[in-house]
C-alpha cells in the first residue's frame, strides 16, 4: 500500500501522465517565481503593472491558447490545460483570468470561427503573448441575457460600422485585439477589432474590491469602421459566444480548485503552528473537522474537473456538464476559503496570507461566465426538459 499523501488524499495524481505532471510543474514553478512574491502588493494597489511582461512569459511556457492546435499554440490536452488553470489560480484568479480570456475566449473564437487570414494574422502573436486579446460580450444592461445586447453592426457599402458599449471586460485596456459580438440585420455576429482603430476606446474600471490584480475595462465603440473581412465568417447567432464561454467555464472548474487549494494549505500550515491553550489548534477536534470537510470538497472538486477534462478530450463534454462543474466547484471553493479564514482568525483578513484575497476574487468568479442562478437553470432544464429562463 502506498503511504497516505495529505496533499493528494485520493491519489488523483495516479490518473495523470508524466507529461501532465511536467506541465503542471512548469506552471507551478512559474507562478511561484513570478506571481506569488508580488501579487499581494499588486492586489493592495489594485493594479497589474507587469501584465505585458507576464503575457510574454506565459507565451514562452506555452500557456496561451494551450489547448488549441497550430498557429504557435501548444496543442495540449484539456486535462493539461485544466492543470495549468489550477496552478495559475492558486497564485491568483486575476492571472488565470488573463490566460482564460486570452486563450479560451479571444483566441478560441478566432481559431474556431475565424478565416484563415484572421488566424494567421492574430493567433501566432497571441500565442506568444506579443498581442493581448479581450472578448466583448457583456454589456452594462445585459449580462445573463446576451441575446438582448444593444451593440450593433451595420453595413455601410462593403464596410461594417459598430456602435455600442461592453462592460467588465478583462484585458480590455491592454488588448491589441478585441473579439466583439454585435447585433446585425442577420443576427448576432462576431467581429475581430484591432484596438487601434478609430472610435475604439477601453477605459479601465477602477474601485474594484475583487480581481484587483487584473485589468478590467469598459469597451466603447463609437462608429468603429471595419472592413468586410473583420467579421468571423464561420458562425452566426449566440452559438458563437456561448461555445467560447463553455470553453472558458471549463477552465474555471479547474481554476477555482486552485484558489481553494491555496486557502486549504494556508489553513493546514497555520493550524499546525498556531498555539492556543498550550497546543497547536490543529490538535482540536473542531479544527480537524473543518480541515477534513475542506479536504473532502477540495479533492472531490479536482476529481470532478479531471473527469470533465477527460470527457472534453474524448469530444463528449456537454455544456450542461460544464455548468455542473462550474456551479459546484466555485461554490465549494468559496466555502473552503471562508472556512480557512475562520481557522486563521483575525490573521485571515491580512494580505500576509492568501485567504481573503482568494475569497474576494472568487466572488467575481462566482458571477462571471454565468451566475449561480443561470447554471442552476441550465441544469434544471436538462433534468426536467422544461425551460425556466423566461
Amino acid at each position: 500500500m502506498p503511504p497516505f499523501d495529505p496533499a493528494d488524499p485520493l491519489g488523483i495524481d495516479d490518473l495523470l501522465e508524466p507529461e501532465d505532471l511536467a506541465i503542471r510543474a512548469t506552471v507551478r514553478t512559474w507562478a511561484a517565481d513570478r506571481v506569488l512574491p508580488r501579487v499581494a502588493d499588486w492586489y493592495e494597489k489594485g493594479e497589474l503593472p507587469e501584465i505585458r511582461e507576464l503575457a510574454r512569459e506565459l507565451g514562452e511556457i506555452g500557456a496561451l491558447g494551450m489547448s488549441l492546435s497550430g498557429y504557435g499554440c501548444a496543442g495540449a490536452s484539456a486535462v493539461q490545460y485544466g492543470l495549468a488553470c489550477l496552478e495559475l489560480e492558486a497564485a491568483d484568479s486575476g492571472i488565470r483570468s488573463l490566460v482564460s480570456v486570452q486563450g479560451s475566449l479571444a483566441m478560441y473564437a478566432i481559431h474556431r470561427f475565424g478565416s484563415e487570414e484572421q488566424k494567421q494574422t492574430w493567433l501566432p502573436r497571441m500565442a506568444a503573448g506579443e498581442v493581448i486579446g479581450c472578448f466583448g460580450l457583456t454589456e452594462p444592461d445585459h449580462g445573463s441575457d446576451p441575446a438582448s445586447m444593444r451593440t450593433y453592426a451595420k453595413r455601410d457599402g462593403t464596410d461594417w460600422v459598430l456602435g455600442g458599449r461592453k462592460m467588465w471586460i478583462t484585458n480590455g485596456s491592454v488588448a491589441g485585439v478585441a473579439v466583439v459580438w454585435a447585433q446585425t440585420d442577420d443576427g448576432i455576429r462576431g467581429f475581430v477589432v484591432p484596438t487601434d482603430v478609430l472610435g475604439f476606446s477601453a477605459p479601465e474600471i477602477k474601485h474594484k474590491w475583487s480581481l484587483r490584480a487584473s485589468v478590467t475595462s469598459e469597451l466603447v465603440l463609437d462608429d468603429v469602421r471595419l472592413p468586410a473581412d473583420a467579421v468571423l465568417p464561420e458562425v452566426a447567432g449566440l452559438k458563437g459566444p456561448l461555445s467560447c464561454l463553455s470553453h472558458a467555464r471549463y477552465g474555471i472548474v479547474w481554476g477555482s480548485m486552485g484558489a481553494a487549494r491555496s486557502c486549504f494549505e494556508a489553513a493546514v500550515d497555520y493550524a499546525k503552528t498556531r498555539e492556543q491553550f498550550g497546543r497547536p489548534i490543529g490538535g482540536f477536534q473542531l479544527t480537524q473537522a473543518k480541515l477534513a470537510d475542506m479536504a473532502v470538497e477540495l479533492h472531490k472538486g479536482i476529481l470532478l474537473a479531471h473527469h470533465l477534462g477527460r470527457r472534453m478530450d474524448a469530444g463528449r463534454l456537454r455544456p450542461e456538464q460544464v455548468s455542473f462543474g462550474k456551479l459546484n466547484n466555485v461554490r465549494e471553493a468559496i466555502e473552503i476559503c471562508r472556512t480557512a479564514r475562520t481557522i486563521l482568525g483575525a490573521n485571515g483578513i491580512s494580505l500576509e496570507y492568501p485567504v481573503m484575497r482568494h475569497a474576494t476574487n472568487l466572488e467575481s468568479v462566482l458571477t462571471y461566465e454565468g451566475t449561480v442562478e443561470m447554471h442552476q437553470l441550465v441544469l434544471g432544464k436538462a433534468l426536467t426538459g422544461l425551460d425556466a429562463f423566461r
